[in-house]
């Protein structure tokens, strides 16, 4: 598939409100979800001509916001300024909404995640699809999103646990 100017503008005003709301969700910063939404189009437009026509394109654009998305996670976190952007100064975080703080844990965990993990999880618990849906969308099997979902939620208790412990501590006065 090749797009011209006008065909990628119908493509963006048809599907650019699900990409913007995918990215909301993943991302957590209507800025940066701005951002993704631009990042996504650009992308399709570039790389039209993999578009195989096996999936509906916006499963495929589903697939390139969340992909760039979670990239863009790993790398917040790789520089470490998602502690900076996310979580309030020691005195603020006691008073900040419990919400929040489980947002901000969701998407480091997220971050810190496998990529076929994360995106599974973010079909399935997050975005509350079916696992036939979410296999669709990925591309794999039922029993695969399922087995990607349990490591994930093993994974996502193991450092959950770990970052209550060691928040826990650093709130006692240790480390």
């Amino acid at each position: 598939m090749s797009l011209d100017h006008a065909q990628l503008r119908a493509l963006y005003q048809t599907h650019g409100p699900m990409v913007l709301r995918r990215a909301q969700r993943i991302l957590g910063d209507p800025a940066e979800a701005e951002e993704a939404l631009q990042e996504v189009f650009v992308r399709a437009f570039r790389g039209a001509d993999g578009f195989d026509g096996r999936a509906s394109v916006s499963t495929w654009l589903y697939r390139i916001t969340t992909h760039w998305c979670l990239n863009r996670l790993r790398d917040r976190r790789r520089r470490q300024v998602i502690w900076d952007e996310k979580i309030a100064p020691a005195e603020e975080r006691a008073s900040a909404s419990a919400d929040h703080l489980e947002a901000v844990a969701l998407r480091r965990v997220l971050a810190e995640a496998d990529e076929r993990e994360a995106r599974a999880a973010m079909c399935v618990l997050i975005d509350g699809m079916s696992h036939e849906e979410a296999a669709e969308v990925l591309g794999v099997s039922r029993r695969t999103v399922g087995n990607l979902v349990d490591r994930f939620t093993a994974f996502a208790r193991k450092r959950l646990g770990a970052h209550m412990n060691h928040a826990a501590t650093r709130h006692r006065g240790g480390a």
